[in-house]
């Protein structure tokens, strides 16, 4: 530092903590240092350099100010909002109906979501898309998947240059087979900077504050990180990966093998068939993630296992209770209307079956894939719940992991 500013440094901590924090950001061409650029690809993904690089970053907080707009009103909307308000984060939530606005500005809580759950005082709500978007720093996406693509459509010219995405929606879209990474690049386009939240997290929990833990999936360990230091806190621990497939797979099967889990149960077939269902659906989950290029290890993580036995076991569960509902006989469209909320499992148990025969060409699908191709022929009333985890039991015998036969 010259000499002539080293006295008006002394004077002014602030100035200098800035300056400080400026002397260690990025360098160079696309935010990369010199030295950075001379390096490979590989060399620069090392998890070795990225657990180096997440040290180094953990003490350089995200661009000031900070300004959330989190998209969709619904329970983990409202969850989401709550865990950035606590932080003080002015937050704005993108509700659909002028009354429901009028209501939660008010009372600070939602008149049919999450009823009961105050939002901090740094959250307010708004049914206006520019309103909601208009100085936003960073965006949440909490739209369910089977209404994102036209939602976000409509909204996009009104997206703020540069603000990155968190996408919370888990699924697989029916028309396309696509999951949210290619939606938000088919609508927001190729430059807008993403991320994916998924893992064992039930709204009304996050709401209460209660312990969660969930990983954040992006392509840029950079923002990943942002994105995990905005929504940390001593009760929301988000840890992150690059292998945003396998965090969007996990997020999207787990909910097909919920409904499975929930018809086992309403069968009244007890706790081991439900925990040989729940294991044998965890392989499928592989399966599908691997073909589709994930990293096998991600599934064992927080987005595929953890979501997975969360949602199988835990009692808030939507797809979980509409598959115990089906497996005491009720009929889906009984059932569906029965519920608060969206099953995503529904339309992503159709849409990854005709995935899982799009990306994988091998022979007898059936016997690789039982539990998706079993749910989704339910689901269709090609079968009652009790036939099919009976098929299940008279699958041929064979070594557990398939695998291991190649």
């Amino acid at each position: 530092l010259p000499s002539h500013l080293q006295g008006e440094m002394a004077s002014a901590p602030r100035l200098a903590s800035l300056l400080g924090l400026l002397l260690t950001l990025p360098l160079g061409p696309h935010g990369l240092r010199p030295q950075a650029l001379r390096m490979s690809a590989r060399e620069r993904a090392s998890p070795t350099r990225l657990r180096r690089n997440a040290l180094n970053r953990a003490a350089i907080p995200p661009p000031f100010p900070t300004r959330v707009a989190v998209l969709g009103g619904g329970s983990f909307g409202l969850a989401m909002a709550s865990v950035v308000g606590r932080k003080d984060i002015p937050t704005t939530v993108l509700m659909r109906g002028e009354e429901d606005v009028e209501y939660f500005n008010k009372h600070k809580e939602h008149p049919r979501y999450l009823q009961g759950i105050k939002m901090p005082n740094a959250v307010r709500a708004t049914a206006d898309p520019a309103a909601a978007l208009r100085d936003a720093t960073y965006v949440i996406h909490a739209v369910p998947v089977q209404h994102s693509r036209k939602f976000l459509t409509e909204v996009e010219h009104l997206m703020p240059p540069g603000a990155p995405v968190l996408s919370t929606s888990k699924g697989i879209e029916t028309s396309t087979l696509q999951l949210m990474t290619d939606i938000l690049h088919d609508t927001l386009g190729p430059h807008r900077s993403t991320a994916y939240l998924s893992g064992p997290s039930f709204a009304a929990e996050i709401a209460q504050g209660l312990a969660t833990a969930v990983t954040i999936a992006s392509s840029d360990p950079i923002l990943a990180d942002d994105f995990a230091a905005i929504v940390s806190s001593d009760s929301f621990r988000a840890y992150t990966t690059p292998d945003v497939v396998g965090v969007e797979v996990g997020g999207a099967v787990k909910n097909v093998i919920a409904l499975a889990a929930g018809m086992s149960e309403g069968l009244g077939l007890g706790t081991n068939a439900m925990a040989g269902l729940v294991t044998r659906g965890c392989w499928e989950m592989r399966r599908v993630a691997m073909a589709l290029g994930a990293q096998p290890s991600t599934l064992m993580g927080l987005s595929g296992v953890g979501d997975t036995f969360g949602t199988c076991f835990g009692p808030l569960s939507r797809n979980r209770g509409l598959g115990v509902r089906l497996g005491r006989g009720e009929k889906l469209d009984d059932a569906l209307k029965c519920m608060g909320g969206v099953a995503e499992g529904v339309p992503t148990a159709f849409a990854l079956r005709d995935l899982v025969k799009r990306v994988d060409n091998s022979y007898r699908l059936d016997l690789k894939f039982p539990i998706i191709f079993g749910v989704s022929d339910i689901l269709e009333g090609k079968l009652e719940p009790r036939e099919g985890l009976q098929n299940l039991m008279m699958m041929p015998i064979r070594a557990e992991m398939i695998d291991a036969l190649h």
